[in-house]
């Protein structure tokens, strides 16, 4: 059994929270990481989070 890379959906309508590092129904994109070299990675965060930490999902942000 192959496991999975956070930033992936688990299941239809479930992801997972990069703050609160568990699954989410609404984690949304809120952060890219690129990298000089190799693949970057996406940071996700559910709903709670992003209000506790005033994240703002990627497609808003300017």
């Amino acid at each position: 059994m192959t496991s999975r890379p956070a930033q992936t959906p688990m299941a239809a309508g479930t992801g997972w929270c990069h703050w609160h590092k568990g699954p989410s129904g609404t984690a949304v994109l809120v952060s890219i990481i690129e990298q000089g070299s190799g693949p970057g990675t996406a940071l996700y965060a559910c709903a709670p989070c992003r209000e506790q930490r005033r994240l703002r999902p990627y497609d808003e942000q300017s």
